[in-house]
């Protein structure tokens, strides 16, 4: 057995040594290289059946908990990768010690042995208790707030976009008790790179869902049952999804058909690029709208290549007037599609305004002969509207090529990554505010604009936007004119060591007086591992990389991007808990590796199509290609220490963090991806957002484990969890059905092909009286 022993210990001795050696050429870290010469030295003695081993060994043990101490603090989980691999081989260490010292000092080796056992327990036992951080314990105050309806009628419930349910028959008290009311299959499964991400509506006893492949169901709201479905029969290469559907009753009709068809209608944008409206109580179209019922929004583009455009995002419907702009492939080439948005006429589908930022001059359609400007940013997200304003709000994303900007026309730094306020009636600019300047990092504007009214120092209520964004930075303006009102300062920002250091902006807008989530900077000690292998592994690629904090401009070398362009906050957005005053958001905290390949390589490499983030982005037109991937270590975990994704609710009154906490466990999925079926509360990436209600809930889905799960949105401790048969990447949506029941309902359509796929939307409700 100690030979045995030994030749594990020359091995892995000789896996940290060799790279540890790697990582000091690197400025690194020369723990693992001095490490790993002890272990080597200390197996070479345990295989030879001496005692110096033991020592050595001993000697090793007791620097990495000094090392891991001085480096770490006593947070848990840096600690793990550090201490709790040694620690098992520690316990080996010691329950062999009497073979090499003829026997003697058993009883001391099995004490030994215990005291690690129960360290290791230590950890793991901490490890599974979830790391809830109150930052104020105050009571929070509560207020109350009207109900306005029993509906759920827009993506964000309401054209503010807060997701808050003015509810409260299912409360904190009764949560527990929650159960499946019903279930619904649409037939309509994701495959390859779709995904069901759907929001559904509820409206006067119907519930709306609309699958991957735009396939509108209209639900029972009590009992499951199918009511109609309509089926556009649309294709799109990849990107197959739906995010959510709008509800739109035109004012008066001139020629409004006498049975009364169509007044209330679904209005869905299909992933053919088609503006389509069907009747909401039969799912018929109404064909008075456009042609037959559907508006084709390639007209005016060029050449859109097939998968290249199409929104994903809920149409907005501002009286009648239906505005979308549309997602395009991201990173393909300088000239692809444009970012216009356009307002089309809900009643018959003439267009009535468009925005181009390349030619302010085209208000609705092109000159003859002429198109959209093509590669600005677009408009892929869901804008939110104030009606007494008369203001719709536009998150633009990037411009084209994402990362790579000297290629872009000029117009394009003037609004990429921005919230833009447009008159609805002439689509004109009445102001904007730029999260991001002179974006290469994909740091388009990915969430729905929030629309709530906060208290500032003064005790002025002031109409306010609050935005989220990939940066984890929130900003709050003044919904009227943009104008900050929690402080936002230009700070400076690294533009040296790129490819185009002319090009980037010397300072970047921070809004300083909101929490920041999950954004610190990296360092090499942050770098994270199941084992000390896989933690000398991302050191090792941390150093490689060039990262020297925000916004670290674009090289060949390989730029660390963090946050990385899934978020921090995402398309998910968040919820504002309208009765506490409470901001509560989901974020993501995963880093990503983005290397420029020189056109000509660029050119050889080709393109496969694996996703529309994944891999290579040829960026054709620009002199680079960019290179995608996630910064993971081998066993398929991120570089960087836990949490990988959290709950936060920030106090819009004080702007402060009032909770935070992990979210999802590695139930489903672990390193390499394999189901461990043990409730960790790691807290792994999140995507969709969470909803709030009266009674003090706060409801989230979208986890890499199968639940639905409630948390008090004043204090973030986990109610209840509702088992879901697959993951879901939804957000949940809650209403008050005709027999006076609350519901709470997600869609379930699974996370990948591994992890299974569905088609599935589940209702959860208080057992009937």
């Amino acid at each position: 057995m100690t030979k045995l022993f030994g030749a594990i210990l020359v091995l892995v001795g000789a896996l940290m040594f060799v790279p540890g050696i790697w990582l000091i050429a690197l400025g690194g870290s020369w723990y693992y290289s001095l490490a790993g010469a002890g272990l080597a030295a200390a197996g070479f003695y345990y295989w030879k059946g001496q005692l110096q081993g033991a020592w050595i060994f001993g000697a090793v043990f007791a620097g990495t908990a000094l090392w891991a101490v001085w480096e770490v603090g006593f947070e848990l989980w840096p600690l793990v990768p550090r201490l709790v691999a040694p620690m098992v081989l520690a316990i080996l260490a010691v329950l062999l010690v009497p073979s090499l010292n003829e026997g003697r000092g058993r009883k001391a080796s099995l004490a030994a042995a215990g005291v690690l056992a129960l360290g290791i327990a230590g950890f793991f036992w901490g490890m599974a208790t979830p790391q809830n951080v109150i930052a104020n314990a105050d009571p929070v105050p509560v207020r109350e707030v009207a109900s306005d309806g029993e509906n759920w009628t827009h993506y964000g419930r309401t054209p503010s976009g807060t997701r808050f349910a003015p509810f409260d028959q299912i409360t904190p008290e009764n949560v527990g008790e929650l159960e499946v009311a019903w279930t619904f299959n649409h037939g309509d499964a994701p495959s390859g790179t779709g995904q069901d991400q759907n929001t559904p509506l509820y409206v006067d006893g119907l519930v709306y869902h609309c699958s991957p492949n735009n396939i509108v169901s209209a639900i029972d709201a009590v009992t499951g049952a199918q009511v109609w479905q309509f089926d556009p029969e649309a294709s799109s290469p990849l990107w197959q999804r739906c995010r959510g559907v709008t509800y739109y009753e035109p004012s008066l009709l001139d020629d409004a058909p006498g049975d009364g068809s169509c007044a209330a209608r679904i209005v869905l944008s299909s992933v053919d690029a088609r503006l389509i409206q069907i009747d909401a109580k039969t799912g018929a179209l109404c064909t008075s709208f456009g042609d037959g019922g559907a508006v084709d929004l390639t007209r005016n583009m060029g050449e859109v290549r097939p998968g290249f455009y199409f929104p994903t995002s809920a149409p907005t419907v501002m009286g009648d007037r239906i505005i979308l702009g549309g997602w395009v492939w991201d990173g393909m080439a300088v000239d692809e599609p444009s970012g216009v948005v356009r307002a089309f006429d809900g009643r018959t589908g003439e267009i009535a305004w468009a925005w181009d930022i390349g030619n302010p001059a085209i208000d609705t359609v092109p000159p003859a002969g002429e198109t959209y400007t093509r590669g600005t940013p677009n408009v892929w997200s869901t804008p939110a509207f104030d009606a007494a304003l008369g203001l719709v709000y536009l998150p633009t994303g990037n411009a084209q090529p994402d990362f790579y900007g000297s290629s872009r026309i000029e117009a394009a730094n003037d609004w990429n990554s921005s919230i833009v306020a447009l008159d609805v009636e002439t689509g004109k600019v009445v102001w904007s505010f730029q999260t991001t300047y002179r974006d290469i990092w994909d740091y388009d504007v990915p969430a729905q604009p929030m629309l709530y009214d906060v208290t500032t120092e003064t005790g002025e209520v002031v109409p306010a936007l609050i935005q989220v964004t990939k940066r984890s930075q929130t900003f709050v303006l003044d919904r009227r004119d943009g104008t900050p009102i929690a402080e936002v300062r230009d700070l400076p920002v690294p533009t040296t060591g790129g490819v185009e250091p002319e090009y980037l902006s010397p300072v970047q807008p921070y809004s300083v007086d909101m929490p920041v989530i999950g954004a610190e900077p990296l360092t090499e000690a942050r770098m994270w591992g199941a084992t000390p292998l896989d933690h000398l592994y991302c050191r090792i690629r941390f150093r490689q990389a060039y990262y020297v904090g925000d916004f670290t401009p674009m090289s060949e070398q390989g730029t660390l991007i963090w946050p990385g362009y899934f978020g921090g906050m995402n398309w998910g957005t968040g919820t504002i808990d309208e009765a506490r005053g409470l901001l509560i958001v989901n974020d993501t905290r995963v880093a990503h590796l983005l290397q420029l390949i020189p056109r000509q390589e660029a050119d050889a490499l080709g393109v496969e199509v694996v996703g529309p983030h994944d891999g290579l982005a040829p960026q054709d037109g620009a002199p680079f290609g960019a290179m995608r991937s996630n910064f993971f270590s081998f066993v398929g975990v991120p570089c960087q220490e836990p949490p990988y994704g959290t709950m936060t609710a920030i106090d819009l009154t004080n702007r402060s963090i009032l909770w935070q906490r992990p979210v999802g466990t590695i139930e489903e999925t672990g390193p390499f991806g394999i189901r461990t079926g043990w409730r960790m509360p790691v807290g792994l990436p999140l995507v969709g957002g969470p909803i709030s209600t009266a009674s003090g809930l706060t409801f989230y889905s979208g986890t890499q484990d199968y639940y639905l799960r409630a948390f008090s949105s004043e204090t973030g401790e986990e109610l209840w969890r509702g088992a879901l048969p697959l993951g879901s990447q939804s957000t949940p949506m809650s209403y008050i059905g005709p027999d006076g029941r609350q519901y709470v309902v997600v869609t379930v359509g699974g996370l990948n092909d591994i992890m299974g796929r569905g088609d599935i939307v589940m209702a959860f409700a208080l057992p009937e009286e």
